[in-house]
């Protein structure tokens, strides 16, 4: 399978070295852990998950997608990482979580596959680590059924984000291994907004997601100046 289509080897690479850590809360992944509660209830909020086909994008450890799959969805996560993907079918195994189910397959070859196949399509913590991130986001619109809600997460490029999101993140505080975030691949949100209105998206709300490095806590709020969320309405 030709896996170099739009993913950077290196980020693959990356994030498969790690593949083991993904499920201890006290790992690199912790941040994951930590804002995943906010990411559901946020999605939550839009569409409730129960009944409905749900796609995670570029899932990783399958985190996002096994919380979901237990507010009732039927979940397909994709990634193109072989090592993450293996530990999420395993966690899947060992916690017990049905219908949930993974896939080693491109985004954009899922949606010539299977195109409005999906209520909801998430794509969390993804688009800031592939080479061509407007052909992520119109792959998830392809894939979302009309009616349906797409819902993207990413960092915004500006000098507050690069000193939160990588001198704060990865340096200071070593929230997340070093090298995790290059600062040439964050999106500002009018960027990701005119993606999504360009695959006929309609982008109806934003959300940011704050960090205190005191209380070691986070929450989402009106600030999009470094983490933020877009959920996006396809017309139906």
């Amino acid at each position: 399978m030709d896996t170099t289509t739009n993913a950077d080897p290196q980020e693959l690479a990356k994030f498969s070295e790690l593949a083991h850590r993904w499920w201890d809360p006290d790992s690199e992944f912790r941040p994951l852990h930590q804002i995943n509660p906010l990411r559901l209830e946020w999605i939550a909020g839009f569409v409730p998950l129960s009944g409905k086909r749900v796609l995670d994008v570029g899932c990783g450890g399958g985190i996002l997608a096994d919380s979901m799959a237990r507010r009732g969805a039927d979940v397909l996560g994709i990634d193109l990482a072989a090592k993450p993907l293996k530990v999420a079918q395993l966690h899947a195994m060992e916690a017990g979580t049905a219908s949930v189910s993974y896939r080693e397959v491109a985004v954009e070859a899922l949606a010539a596959e299977s195109p409005a196949a999906f209520d909801v399509v998430t794509c969390m913590e993804m688009l800031e680590h592939v080479p061509d991130p407007s052909s992520v986001v119109r792959a998830c619109a392809a894939l979302a059924k009309p009616g349906g809600w797409v819902f993207f997460s990413t960092i915004n490029r500006n000098p507050k984000s690069f000193l939160f999101a990588i001198v704060g993140a990865e340096h200071v505080l070593q929230l997340l291994p070093k090298g995790t975030h290059e600062f040439a691949r964050f999106i500002r949100p009018s960027e990701l907004v005119g993606w999504c209105r360009e695959a006929g998206l309609d982008a109806t709300a934003t959300r940011g997601l704050e960090y205190n490095p005191i209380t070691r806590r986070y929450w989402l709020s009106a600030d999009t100046s470094v983490n933020y969320l877009i959920a996006c309405r396809k017309p139906g």
